[in-house]
Formats: structure tokens, sequence, C-alpha cells
């Protein structure tokens, strides 16, 4: 099966499926069921039928580009449905000829199989712990995001600002930025009273501050870098232009600002500064700030070999 590069499929918002019975009987009620025939309860024959489908569409590329096209796009099938298509059931039988519930679900296992992003299902965040939230919330929409939000808290104590608190300093830029989003606006007082307590934290402090305002809380010099990075790192985890990630630490300066801001990245210790500079590497049309993103690049890797 085709492999494909998670770097060039942005975050995916999350879809709506119904529970495992429905989809089962909608494994039973396929056209090529009677030929497939998937037995057992409804977790075996959902296993089955997702090997079958792996099978079926591994064997026609043309097929597995079709569905993954239906599926970003949420457009009906182009022309005549493709018989494996609606023989698995994966198509509506009526028109529009858009994925079915079984087959946004395939289309969703096949995403992960592919590109290793797992495409969230509504509702299915509400067990989690605080990191397994702030993960799955990243690519949410605002109205999606406060309905799941609402179901996490459900179950929850008093503490669930506490909890999110915790774990901001050790999520993904973009969780961190989900959950400083998330105490600052959504939490009340509680979620703003936890964030101030960390604000006088080294690093963590200083992204909490840039991002909720605090203009009472600046940077000390060793935290900039980090700061830089953990922001533009966030955009570049969702899937955002090089554009966007370039200007995100540009931020209108000219090329020899540019390039003495990126010398001083190579100094931060945040993990994902290679990643940040790699894009200024490939994407910044200005040669020379490229080039000093490859010397900072080098420098960085020089001081990782000394730190370990």
């Amino acid at each position: 099966m085709r492999s494909y590069d998670d770097d060039a499929l942005p975050l995916q918002p999350p879809i709506r499926l119904p529970d495992e019975a429905t989809l089962a009987a909608a494994v039973r009620g396929a056209p090529l069921a009677e030929e497939l025939k998937p037995e057992g309860d409804d977790a075996e024959v959902l296993a089955a039928w997702a090997d079958r489908c792996r099978e079926r569409l591994a064997a026609e590329e043309g097929l597995l580009l079709e569905l993954i096209r239906m599926f970003l796009s949420r457009e009906p099938a182009k022309g005549d449905i493709p018989e494996t298509l609606s023989g698995l059931g994966l198509v509506r039988q009526a028109e529009p000829y858009t994925l079915s519930w079984l087959g946004l679900w395939a289309a969703r296992l096949i995403i992960a199989d592919t590109t290793g992003q797992e495409i969230p299902i509504m509702g299915s965040l509400a067990d989690g712990d605080a990191s397994a939230l702030l993960h799955g919330l990243r690519s949410y929409p605002e109205a999606e995001r406060g309905e799941e939000l609402a179901g996490w808290l459900k179950n929850r104590d008093t503490d669930a600002a506490a909890q999110i608190a915790a774990v901001l300093g050790t999520v993904s830029p973009l969780s961190r930025a989900v959950g400083v989003e998330l105490l600052w606006s959504d939490l009340g007082e509680d979620g703003r009273l936890a964030l101030s307590r960390l604000l006088e934290e080294p690093k963590l402090g200083a992204v909490i501050a840039a991002r909720s305002g605090r203009e009472d809380r600046q940077p000390v010099p060793e935290e900039i870098a980090w700061v830089l990075v953990d922001m533009a790192a966030a955009l570049l985890e969702f899937g955002d232009e090089p554009g966007e990630v370039i200007n995100s630490i540009a931020m209108g300066m000219n090329s020899e600002e540019q390039t003495n801001t990126i010398a001083m990245l190579a100094f931060g210790d945040h993990p994902w500064t290679g990643r940040v500079l790699q894009v200024f590497i490939d994407h910044h049309p200005d040669e020379r700030v490229a080039a000093a993103a490859r010397k900072a690049l080098r420098r960085l890797r020089g001081l990782g070999d000394l730190r370990t």
C-alpha cells in the first residue's frame, strides 16, 4: 500500500461515527458480504472487514486515492461509482454518492496506516487523561472542541484545570497551545489561576505569558529562543504552510535581523528547534537567511553532542 508523507497531510478535524453495532450491521449488509462472509461478533466482523478493505484497496491504488480524496474533501465520487468501493459498502448507494459511515470508518483506518495520523472520533476523548485530551483536540474546530471538552469534564471533579495545567510542560507544542487556550478561555477563574501559578516556571511560563498576553511576565534572554520555536512548532505541527511558520519568527524583521534571530535559536534546547530550522533552510526565499539556518542547525547538532 502506498505510503504518504505525514508532514504533507495537515491535521484532520474529527469525524462522527455510529457505534460498533451499527457499523458491523453495515458490513453484514454490504454487497460483498455474501462473498467475503464476515463472521463473529461485531468487533470480529469489523476487524475482518478492515483487512478486506486493505487488501482490495492495496491492489488498486487508484481506488485508494479516490477513497482518501473523498474523505479529505467530503465530496461525492467523481463519475461512475467504483465497483469495489460500492461492494465494500464504503459509498452511499444513493445520490449524493459520498462516503457512507463505513467509508468514513475505513478511510480513517487507512489514513492511520499510511500516515500515522489518528483522526479523532467525536466523543472518544471523554475517558482519556489530560495529555490525551490536548493531543486529540489539536485539530478540533471551535464548536466541536467545546462539545468534546464538555464530555471530558462531565465525569471529573473540580481539579480538571489543575490536571490540564500539570501536563502543559510535557505535551507537544500544539497540544500546549490548546491547553493554554482552554485554561484561559474555557475553564473560567480556575483555569486562569492554574496558568498564573505556572508563570514563574522557566520556558513554560514564558510561553504561557506570550500566548495569554501577560505583559507582566517577560521572557529572560535564554527563554526567547524557546518561546519562538515553541510557537512556530505549533504551526508546523498543525500542518500550516511553511510561509506561516517562517512569518511567525520573522515578524516583519529585515534579513539581517532574521539571521541574528536564527543564530540565537541554536542555543535553545527546544526539541523542535531542528525541525523549525529545516523549514527556514528549505523554504526561506532569502538565501542569506537560509544559510544562517543551515549554520544554526550545524551548531545545534554540535551542542547536542556536547550535552549528551
